[in-house]
C-alpha cells in the first residue's frame, strides 16, 4: 500500500523504475491523443455502465497524471499526488473500489476529496502494458458515496473496457512502431545504396546491375566514362548495342542462356570506347538469390583487357610460327634421312623406320602445338583419344572393317606425355603391321584405356593375325624403345603377354604422367 510523503507527494511502490515506465509511456507517443476522441467511446460507455457523472482513460506519469479521454471533468491532466488511478494501476486486483474516499486514509486528504470536485466514489480498472508496466487506468468517479461498490457486472465489464482500452492503445503503437520500421528500413537501404554507389563507382571494374529478368537499370561512373554515354542511355537492351557488330549476337545469345539457366555469365567481347574504338573487355555476371533461390538481381562487371588480349595475341602468333619451324624440322629431318639412305644403300631399312619414327613425332608435335583457328585439329588437343586417333590415321582401315580401334576412358595429354606416347604406340602399330595383327587383311588391334584412381591401364590387344608359337628370344630395338617410353619417360610398368591369338601389351601409367596441372604448364 501506499503511504504519504513528508512533501505531501504519493509514493508508490512501482513494479519497475520510472526511467522504465517513461520509456514504454513513450512508445505510445499519446502527446494530444486526446484530441483525436480515441478513446471517448469507452470512457462514456464505463460512466454509462457504472452510473456515474465522471468516467476518465489516466496515464499516470512520474509527476502528473494525464487523461486521454474524459467525460465530465474538464480539466486535461492533474498532479500525481492527487491521482487515485496511481494506486489502481498498482493494486492486487484488476479493479480497485473506494466506496467512500473520506473515510479512506490514503485520498481523504486529497484536494480532489476535501475540495472540487468533492470525489466520494472512485472505481478504476488498471492499464498493463503489454512488457507487464503499469501505464494507468480507466476509471468512474462520483461526488456520492457508493457503500455497495460496484456489482459484479459493472466490475467485469471495467475490466473488459480496460483491455479493450489497451487493445487501441496496442494498435497506435504497432502502427508508430511500423512506421519507424518502414523509415529505419529506408534510412538503412539508402545508406546501403549509398555505400554501394560509392564503392562501385572507386572500382577499376565498370559495374552494373540488372533485375531478375535481365533489364539493365545500374551502371557506375567507370562505364560511362568509360563509353562516354549520357547517365541512363544504355539502361534495358541498348547495352548491347555498344558491344562490335561482330560481338553482339554472340553476348546476347550467352546472356540469354544464363538468364535462362541461372548459370553465371562470362564472355570476352569488343566494347566502344569514347573516342570511337573499340577494346577488348571481360564481361562476368553472378546472380543474386533470395532464401528460396529464386534471382533477385544480376550482379555483372567489365573489365579493359585489351593490352593483355593483344600481349596475348602476339604472343600466340609468336608461338604458332615458332611451332611450324619445329615441324619443319621434322620435315628437314626426314628429307636429310631419305638423302643418307639414296647414298648409302645399306642403310635402306634403318632409314626407312628412322623416318617412320620422325613421322609418328611429327604428328604428336602438331596435335599439341598452338594453333591458328585454321589449323585446329579436329579433336580437342588435350585428348589421349584424340593424339592416338592421329598417330593411327595410317592404320585405320575403312569404317566397316577399322584396323586400330581407340575404346575405353579418355585422359587430358599435353606436350609432356605427347612424345613419349608417340614413339610408344608407333612401334608397337608397325611391329602390328610388319609381325603382327596387322600384317594380314583380317587382323585388328583393340587399345583399351581405363583410369583406375590415380593410376591409367592401356591394353593393346592383338586379334585375328599370325598364330603365335613362342614369344621372342630377345627384344629388339623397338621392344627397347617401348621401354624407355613407357618406363623411363612415363614412370610406368609394360608387361607383354605372347597369347596364342596375338600379343597383349598391358602398359600401367601414373595419371599425373599425362599432362601438368591446370595452371603449371607452359602458356599457349
Amino acid at each position: 500500500m501506499a503511504t504519504g510523503h513528508a512533501n505531501g507527494t504519493i509514493q508508490c511502490p512501482l513494479a519497475v523504475p520510472e526511467s522504465i515506465r517513461a520509456q514504454v509511456i513513450q512508445t505510445y507517443d499519446l502527446a494530444g491523443y486526446r484530441d483525436s476522441g480515441g478513446l471517448d467511446d469507452l470512457a462514456a460507455y464505463a460512466a454509462e455502465l457504472c452510473r456515474t457523472e465522471v468516467a476518465l482513460v489516466s496515464l499516470v506519469e512520474e509527476a502528473r497524471q494525464s487523461f486521454l479521454a474524459a467525460v465530465g471533468f474538464d480539466r486535461p491532466e492533474t498532479h500525481r499526488d492527487t491521482s487515485f488511478c496511481a494506486y489502481a494501476m498498482l493494486g492486487d486486483e484488476p479493479v480497485m473500489v473506494v466506496p467512500d474516499a473520506r473515510a479512506d486514509a490514503r485520498f481523504a486528504d486529497m484536494s480532489l476529496v476535501a475540495g472540487d470536485p468533492h470525489i466520494r466514489f472512485y472505481a478504476g480498472a488498471r492499464l498493463i502494458s503489454r512488457e507487464g508496466v503499469p501505464l494507468g487506468a480507466i476509471c468512474v468517479i462520483s461526488g456520492t458515496p457508493r457503500p455497495e461498490g460496484l456489482t459484479d457486472f459493472q466490475r467485469r465489464g471495467l475490466e473488459i473496457l480496460a483491455t479493450a482500452v489497451m487493445g487501441r492503445l496496442q494498435d497506435r503503437r504497432a502502427q508508430l512502431e511500423h512506421v519507424q520500421t518502414v523509415e529505419e528500413s529506408k534510412a538503412r537501404v539508402a545508406d546501403s545504396e549509398q555505400r554501394f554507389r560509392t564503392l562501385a563507382d572507386t572500382m577499376p571494374q565498370m559495374v552494373w546491375s540488372t533485375l531478375p529478368d535481365g533489364f539493365h537499370d545500374y551502371y557506375n561512373a567507370r562505364w560511362y566514362d568509360f563509353t562516354g554515354m549520357p547517365d541512363g542511355s544504355t539502361d534495358g537492351e541498348a547495352w548491347n548495342g555498344m558491344f562490335h557488330h561482330d560481338d553482339q549476337e554472340r553476348a546476347w545469345t550467352r546472356w540469354r542462356h544464363s538468364l535462362a539457366t541461372g548459370e553465371p555469365y562470362q564472355i570476352e567481347y569488343r566494347l566502344r570506347h569514347r573516342d570511337g574504338t573499340y577494346r577488348w573487355v571481360l564481361g562476368r555476371a553472378l546472380p543474386i538469390r533470395d532464401a528460396d533461390g529464386h534471382i533477385t538481381r544480376w550482379f555483372g562487371t567489365c573489365t579493359d583487357i585489351h593490352e593483355q588480349k593483344l600481349a596475348l595475341e602476339e604472343r600466340e602468333i609468336v608461338s604458332q610460327e615458332l611451332s611450324h619451324r619445329i615441324k619443319n624440322i621434322f620435315a628437314v629431318i626426314s628429307g636429310l634421312i631419305a638423302f643418307a639412305a639414296r647414298s648409302h644403300p645399306g642403310f635402306g631399312g634403318i632409314a626407312s623406320d628412322l623416318r617412320d619414327r620422325i613421322t609418328a613425332l611429327g604428328r604428336a608435335h602438331d596435335f599439341v602445338r598452338p594453333h591458328s583457328p585454321q589449323s585446329q585439329p579436329k579433336a580437342r588437343q588435350d585428348s589421349l583419344h584424340g593424339l592416338l586417333g592421329d598417330l593411327f590415321e595410317p592404320y585405320r582401315g575403312d569404317e566397316q572393317m577399322p584396323r586400330i580401334t581407340v575404346a575405353g576412358d579418355d585422359v587430358p595429354v599435353d606436350d609432356r606425355s605427347a612424345t613419349p606416347l608417340a614413339l610408344l604406340f608407333h612401334e608397337l602399330a608397325t611391329n602390328a603391321a610388319k609381325y603382327g595383327a596387322l600384317s594380314v587383311l583380317t587382323g585388328s588391334v583393340i587399345l583399351t584405356v581405363q583410369r583406375n584412381g590415380e593410376m591409367v591401364s592401356l591394353r593393346w590387344q592383338e586379334l585375328g593375325g599370325p598364330k603365335l608359337h613362342t614369344a621372342p628370344e630377345r627384344a629388339g630395338f623397338g621392344s627397347q624403345l617401348v621401354e624407355l617410353s613407357a618406363v623411363r619417360q612415363l614412370g610406368g610398368k609394360v608387361r607383354r603377354d605372347w597369347e596364342r591369338d596375338g600379343l597383349v601389351v598391358t602398359i600401367e601409367v601414373p595419371l599425373a604422367a599425362f599432362s601438368r596441372p591446370p595452371g603449371t604448364g607452359p602458356c599457349r
